[in-house]
């Protein structure tokens, strides 16, 4: 199996070929943790790393330090405005104008396979493929349900990250909702993002991580040229073929932000999601939202791993051509050999000389639409 629910330690262990996530459920207020993310393991009696054991130690133990406990516990998905003041993953606004959102574990789920989002481009994988475990978490006081959503692959070192929202109470606004957020000790990390323009994209930027905040984001409408909604975190001195790395790639073309926290304590914060600038969702009484998923990738040998991991888990698990796994034929594109000026004969021409090489396809480009004869108007 590759989600296990160790029900006398509450804890949930999901596992890939070579890595695993552990989750947590402690105290009586039943608080959701992040225990664990690395190299695999044979079983998880690993709970010592939530840390509940030294101080602030939690709530039930001593309430006086709940604001302590909720500015240091490895939080799964970190409410908003009660005392964790790193990084937040959701806030709201009530009619009233609060903003506070406190998430409890309720109940779960795991099943074979993986559902698809609604409304949304996501990963796919059957029965066979993966197991998908849902962890039901509620604000009692907002009615808030909150479902944080993983699937866990057996083929690649790939486990999907997604939330989904609903209202059971009155009327408010969701003024952040995003898909991610993990916490763990720092280890010399180096921050990885992808940066550039039009014609050099995905120019790569190496930072180190240090007190405050850092990341990349987007605010255009879309992923763009400028930013890509990718990140990943090197430990110490990793390179292309040893070393740590954690990575995170979000599945959408909207605006998006992904976030590192160095905190005080010498932990790390890594969120993704939705940009929260200019984000406000009307989460009317029974309605519910889906956020975009996020693809995380774990490689003990280094950046190299990482890439193949994405590499192979797109091709069996995103793409849905025909084309996926065969040869694709071969094609000529019009563009550079008439720009604007063509018409029926021109392009005829075109593949007739084509054929004879051996090509297979041609793409008419630019101009089929509008009045597009010259590159200011009518742009398709």
């Amino acid at each position: 199996m590759a989600i296990t629910y160790f029900e006398k330690e509450r804890i949930f262990k999901l596992d890939t070929p070579a890595s695993s996530y552990v989750i947590g459920i402690v105290d009586k207020e039943n608080f959701v943790g992040h225990v664990y993310f690395g190299k695999k393991l044979r079983d998880a009696k690993i709970a010592d790393l939530l840390r509940t054991g030294e101080g602030p130690f939690v709530p039930s133990e001593n309430n006086r330090e709940r604001v302590s406990f909720y500015d240091t516990f490895p939080m799964e998905y970190a409410g908003n405005g009660l005392g964790d003041y790193r990084r937040s993953s959701i806030s709201v606004r009530t009619a009233g104008g609060h903003t506070a959102v406190s998430l409890f574990y309720v109940s779960h789920k795991i099943y074979a396979g993986k559902p698809g989002l609604a409304g949304l481009p996501a990963t796919f994988g059957d029965e066979n493929a993966c197991e998908t475990l849902e962890l039901l978490c509620e604000d009692p006081v907002l009615g808030l349900k909150v479902t944080l959503l993983y699937t866990a692959f057996s083929d690649v070192d790939v486990i999907t990250r997604s939330v989904r929202i609903e209202n059971d109470g009155e009327m408010l606004y969701l003024t952040k909702a995003l898909s991610f957020s993990m916490d763990m000790d720092n280890r010399d990390f180096t921050l990885l993002t992808m940066h550039g323009s039009w014609a050099r994209e995905r120019m790569l930027e190496h930072r180190k991580v240090k007190k405050g905040f850092m990341g990349v984001e987007s605010v255009r409408g879309e992923s763009s040229h400028q930013e890509h909604p990718f990140m990943a975190l090197a430990a110490g001195n990793a390179d292309q073929s040893q070393g740590e790395v954690y990575g995170m790639h979000f599945v959408y073309s909207g605006n998006f932000i992904g976030q590192v926290e160095r905190c005080q304590f010498d932990t790390v914060r890594m969120v993704m999601g939705i940009n929260q600038e200019e984000f406000c969702w009307n989460l009317k009484a029974g309605d519910e939202f889906q956020a975009p998923e996020v693809v995380m990738v774990y490689s003990a040998e280094g950046l190299g791993k990482m890439t193949r991991s994405y590499h192979a888990f797109y091709r069996r698990h995103m793409i849905r051509s025909p084309y996926n796994h065969k040869k694709r034929p071969i094609l000529i594109n019009n563009w550079e050999a008439t720009y604007f000026d063509f018409d029926t004969d021109k392009l005829l021409d075109i593949a007739r000389e084509a054929k004879k090489d051996g090509i297979e396809m041609l793409v008419m480009d630019d101009g089929w639409f509008g009045k597009r004869n010259k590159d200011d108007s009518s742009l398709g």
